[in-house]
């Protein structure tokens, strides 16, 4: 059991790196709570181990009295002073109770709870080599799945990375090999000190660009501000203090290496880098480009912009379940109100109007068959002169009647009419 015991202190403290210590009070402890089942309850029992010899010895302090009445915690006077000559009633005399055999029992229950109190000192040395380590990437082997948690090996430790730390567009198999952002380490998790891993913050971005543009890590490029959405889309604005720094070029990169860095870190999740800008609007526009934003209204709290956009560029600017609106509202810290703008609108619909009493002047035609033919693209009469009967049956809908009709007028119409 000595050499036993001081293999499993040297494997412990060499591979694992607990204190010896540790090891001695956590084995004591449990040693002490299997030891009542061979010795019984001797008063202030107290176990003494030597982590070099690997020896273990049990110590009660007994009371001496004249006569014993509880042999658990006294001791009669006639054999404490074979101990202790000059003992006299009413002294306590450490008496070793260290027994001959301590049971199989007792031996499986020691090594049970020495393991327990073994894992929880892992764990507090998990904690110490990690809590300064919040806001880091490290790397790690994804190892087993704890329901929808991912278990990852980083090597001395394990991490876990939680269902909603994952990024819902990718999959994770054990044997993969990636990198993880320490979002948290809690001394007090459901079991002890964890590393709560994450692929979904949006810190996990700004530390990867950190790490793939040098001008990022020596303060010549900044990180405004970020926004993301994971596994589809990220928005980066970056801007720098050195009007001869190029803050985008810098974070793309040659043929846009940098930034092809980050994307396959991110399994192919869209990036955009953007420009950052002093002023609002400006930083609207351009966290927008390359949609071209009409008219713009910051609210003088900078908490809302009001902006228009043509009726081609709306849906675009929304964004596909209005993630694009989202994910630059995040980035510009303002809410922003989306629209069409109704003048722009207002002057086509004008234009429109305008062609289509051009046309029923010109070819005496009624205004809805003149609205049906620009709407099928023969708004120009010099269009019509160049068009077949075909074409303008397909602007009428089919309509071969009216359309013989309106070929008729126009092949009779003369210009300067």
């Amino acid at each position: 059991m000595i050499s036993e015991l001081k293999a499993l202190f040297d494997y412990y403290e060499k591979e694992k790196g607990i204190d010896r210590q540790k090891m001695v009070e956590a084995l004591s402890l449990a040693l002490l709570a299997a030891s009542k089942k061979s010795i019984g309850p001797a008063r202030e029992l107290r176990m003494e181990i030597d982590p070099e010899k690997g020896t273990i010895k049990a110590w009660a302090k007994l009371l001496v009295v004249e006569t014993v009445s509880n042999p658990w915690e006294e001791l009669p006077l006639a054999k404490a002073k074979l101990i202790k000559k000059t003992a006299q009633i009413g002294d306590e005399i450490d008496l070793e109770v260290t027994p001959k055999n301590m049971g199989r029992i007792a031996a499986q229950t020691a090594k049970q709870t020495m393991l327990q109190r073994l894992r929880m000192a892992e764990k507090e040395n998990l904690y110490e080599e990690f809590k300064d380590r919040t806001g880091d990437v490290v790397s790690g082997v994804v190892r087993r799945f704890d329901k929808s948690d991912v278990v990852v090996d980083l090597g001395k430790f394990e991490g876990t990375m939680p269902s909603k730390e994952r990024v819902s567009t990718e999959d994770y198999t054990v044997g993969d090999r990636m990198r993880f952002y320490v979002k948290a380490v809690e001394h007090e998790g459901a079991r002890g000190p964890e590393i709560v891993l994450s692929r979904a913050h949006v810190n996990f971005v700004r530390r990867l660009f950190e790490f793939e543009v040098s001008e990022i890590g020596d303060n010549t490029v900044e990180i405004a501000s970020i926004s993301r959405e994971a596994g589809y889309r990220t928005k980066v604005a970056v801007h720098s203090a050195d009007e001869k720094v190029d803050p985008v070029g810098a974070c793309v990169g040659l043929r846009g290496a940098r930034v092809k860095n980050i994307v396959r870190e991110l399994n192919n999740e869209k990036v955009d880098i953007i420009r950052w800008k002093a002023d609002p609007a400006e930083f609207v526009r351009e966290a927008l480009k390359p949609i071209k934003v009409l008219t713009i209204q910051v609210t003088p709290d900078k908490k809302t912009a009001r902006l228009t956009v043509t009726e081609e560029d709306l849906s675009k600017a929304i964004g596909r379940r209005g993630q694009n609106a989202r994910l630059t509202s995040r980035l510009v810290g303002m809410e922003l109100q989306i629209e069409r703008d109704e003048h722009a609108a207002e002057v086509f619909e004008g234009q429109m109007d305008h062609a289509a009493h051009d046309l029923e002047k010109a070819l005496g035609i009624n205004l809805d068959t003149a609205r049906k033919l620009i709407n099928g693209g023969l708004g120009d009469l010099q269009m019509l002169l160049q068009s077949g009967l075909e074409d303008v049956t397909d602007a009428l809908d089919g309509d071969e009647i009216l359309a013989k009709q309106v070929h008729d007028r126009i092949q009779s119409y003369t210009p300067g009419e």
